[in-house]
């Protein structure tokens, strides 16, 4: 009998649809992940006049964005690996970038799926509206953002081999990026401080995502900050990528 060899195509597929099949299973840790940004977003409902549509925006993306890299991503892929799924997988005729690739598209899934529901809440909640290409350039930046904290928790998953450590730590990194984050960027942690976090990845992601909301104000500081965001992303990666064990 023939042996039938499945395409690259067929089996990115078939990853897909477990992974997917996967974040359904798992859909209340996915739901917290779209709530915790809207619930932020509404309680600030009476700083939009104050501070700008963009301003709110952009920070309650930044913190979807934390919270599907590092609560969303690395949890899984530290629950999975400690479950022996990737052993199994690399036994299978599988190419182990088709196996991350799967994942990959899978979150970038959500960052979207995060800035849609964001984007939604501000228009009903707080009456914020912003022209299509806009919310179209802010789409592409949150791609960008996200993929930093995708580099961030493949760091924190490749450099700590314990599950529930890597889920105690990312919650910690989560914690810190909110509340450092959005004190700082109100300038109330003062000025060294919000220095610090304006080029810091909280800093630099929500200055690309304001920007985007509103690009007569893209500026040569919000492209340093595109490339800094670049750079996050490049060293996250590639130590979490030599870090890595598939077991």
């Amino acid at each position: 009998m023939e042996t039938v060899i499945p395409t690259r195509r067929t089996v990115l597929s078939s990853l897909l649809q477990a992974d997917f099949m996967t974040l359904w299973r798992n859909r209340k840790s996915a739901v917290l992940t779209l709530v915790v940004p809207v619930v932020i977003l509404v309680s600030w409902k009476g700083l939009v006049s104050r501070m700008g549509g963009a301003f709110a925006l952009s920070n309650c993306i930044t913190i979807g964005l934390i919270a599907s890299g590092l609560m969303g991503y690395s949890n899984s892929v530290a629950r999975d690996r400690d479950r022996g799924i990737f052993q199994r997988l690399r036994v299978a005729p599988l190419s182990l970038a088709s196996i991350m690739i799967s994942r990959l598209l899978v979150q970038l899934f959500m960052i979207l799926l995060v800035t849609l529901i964001v984007f939604i809440a501000g228009f009903y909640f707080d009456g914020i509206t912003m022209g299509a290409v806009d919310y179209l350039l802010c789409f592409i930046a949150s791609l960008v953002g996200g993929c930093l904290y995708l580099g961030l928790g493949q760091a924190i998953v490749g450099y700590i081999k314990n599950p529930e450590t890597v889920s105690s730590t990312t919650r910690l990194v989560y914690f810190a990026f909110i509340m450092i984050g959005m004190f700082g960027s109100f300038g109330v942690l003062g000025k060294e401080i919000g220095e610090m976090v304006q080029w810091s990845p909280y800093g630099t992601v929500e200055n690309i995502l304001s920007a985007s909301l509103t690009p007569s104000t893209w500026n040569a500081h919000t492209t340093i900050a595109l490339l800094v965001t670049l750079g996050y992303t490049l060293v996250f990666a590639g130590l979490g990528i030599r870090w890595f064990k598939w077991k």
